[in-house]
């Protein structure tokens, strides 16, 4: 073989290895992988917001980021996912702010017992509150969304329709909960959500305070047949962004995240509200479940009770440098903003 032909052969054979190899390569040093923390069971809405934030990235982005999603705190612990992101060990995570008392200190102002009537109104005050505030709380991240559970509402083995009804009642809560019940007149008997099933059905506790959509997601409908509307609380959550991540994303990429940011707190509240509705609906049809309301007098007595945490809340935030009377009268005017918008 000639020295000519043998040197063809080998820049043929160069040329089908670009062929071969530089697209793929081309499209690796492309694909942005992201790695998102998140804590509850993957049927759960925190995990179901998740999934749907990854998909609209994938698709607005056109394939250019993707994300794998790890629920169930298979990457990091409930508590341990917003230092995980700080860190590096996720590229993003969600989180509850309550899970952390005082770190979180302008979006505990959410989470008081304000009297939110769904998930989407508390959810976009949350976002508004956070957008104009520009806590201190979140400068180690960047922050990508907000949303709230709804409101935590009071499921019980007997019937609720009044405060009295409330009174020495054992009711398993957690967080904000546990204050608020002890303020009402009740008995708060604080465990993690998992380990209440059996504690209402050895009679340890003899209801649940959460928000009703876990009469389906996790049957609680089964054991506890009645359920009262009360409105009490919300429990506040941030997906989050380690910020070294944030700062090597391509223009465009940072832009399809800000502009998912409102829309995902406003999809988020929405689903979870038509989630508690389904499920209520199913609790009805399969196990006759039967839900109540207070009347008015009795909420309006309720609100009465529950004003000294707010009043507390305001003193303790003023005293760190916030200013708490404002922050919680921006809470009440979006509240009242947001409830004529989305009833």
């Amino acid at each position: 073989m000639s020295k000519k032909i043998a040197t063809l052969l080998i820049f043929a054979a160069f040329l089908l290895t670009l062929s071969i190899i530089t697209p793929q390569n081309a499209g690796a040093q492309a694909t942005i992988v992201l790695k998102y923390a998140n804590f509850p069971p993957a049927p759960t809405f925190p995990c179901v917001q998740m999934e749907r934030w990854a998909k609209e990235v994938e698709k607005r982005t056109n394939g250019k980021v993707k994300v794998q999603t790890f629920p169930g705190g298979t990457l990091l612990p409930a508590k341990s996912i917003f230092d995980g992101v700080i860190a590096g060990t996720a590229d993003i995570g969600n989180f509850a702010m309550s899970y952390q008392p005082g770190r979180f200190p302008l979006s505990e102002a959410v989470d008081l017992p304000i009297g939110f009537t769904n998930a989407k109104v508390a959810s976009l005050v949350l976002y508004d509150l956070i957008e104009k505030y520009q806590p201190k709380e979140f400068e180690k991240v960047k922050t990508l969304t907000f949303f709230t559970c709804p409101p935590a509402d009071l499921m019980t083995k007997t019937p609720v329709k009044s405060l009295k009804d409330l009174k020495g009642m054992e009711l398993r809560a957690s967080g904000t909960g546990a204050t608020v019940l002890k303020r009402l007149g009740a008995t708060p008997v604080g465990m993690p959500q998992s380990e209440a099933p059996e504690a209402i059905q050895k009679g340890v506790v003899k209801g649940n305070v959460s928000s009703m959509e876990i009469l389906k997601d996790f049957n609680f409908a089964s054991y506890l047949p009645y359920a009262t509307e009360a409105n009490l609380f919300v429990v506040s959550f941030a997906v989050v962004m380690n910020k070294d991540k944030w700062n090597s994303l391509p223009a465009d990429v940072k832009k399809v995240f800000d502009d998912l940011g409102r829309e995902q707190a406003l999809w988020t509240g929405t689903y979870v509200d038509d989630h508690v509705k389904e499920s209520l609906a199913w609790s009805k049809q399969k196990y006759n479940h039967q839900l109540f309301k207070l009347p008015d007098s009795e909420t309006a007595e309720m609100r009465k009770l529950l004003k000294p945490m707010i009043d507390e809340y305001v003193q303790k935030v003023t005293a760190q440098g916030l200013p708490g009377q404002q922050i919680v009268k921006d809470v009440y005017q979006l509240k009242d903003k947001y409830e004529k918008q989305y009833k």
